[in-house]
């Protein structure tokens, strides 16, 4: 016999009775309702007993299932902050990159700047006859094998 469900159990139970009671009936009116009264109120505390099974059951699967709903809250937030700190790190990198672009243009007019500011007294010098000075090896004239 295959087991019967809390309902199908009840369902069962009232057949049963409701069949017993039919027997009694037709032994007096009186029998029935004696009889009639506590099996009613044997199956409101029956169904009062299921109710309250079901009702177990939620609980008891709602703590079962409430640490793997924690945990994938959690990494639910893992990887929203993982995302967010992602995007930082790209928007600093694009900030970093801008900044030696900008350094780097300045070292070219700085470059440029010198150069053009020296133009004025190595021709001064020449025309004097004196010699060029040896430039230091981080110049930009020995960088370019020594012609100005």
């Amino acid at each position: 016999m295959s087991e019967l469900s809390g309902r199908e159990l009840l369902g069962e139970w009232r057949r049963v009775m409701d069949s017993v009671v039919a027997s009694a009936s037709a032994a007096g009116e009186e029998l029935p309702r004696r009889l009639l009264e506590p099996m009613q109120r044997q199956l409101e505390l029956v169904q009062d007993v299921l109710e309250r099974e079901r009702r177990l059951q939620r609980q008891v699967a709602g703590r079962l299932f409430a640490p793997a709903d924690s945990i994938f809250d959690l990494l639910e937030q893992n990887g929203r902050m993982l995302r967010s700190q992602a995007e930082g790190l790209e928007a600093a990198g694009r900030a970093l990159e801008q900044t030696a672009g900008l350094v780097k243009r300045q070292a070219e007019l700085f470059d440029r700047t010198i150069t053009a500011l020296r133009e004025p007294t190595e021709r001064a010098k020449a025309a004097a006859g004196l010699e060029r000075r040896v430039r230091n090896s981080g110049d930009r004239e020995s960088r370019r094998g020594g012609s100005a």
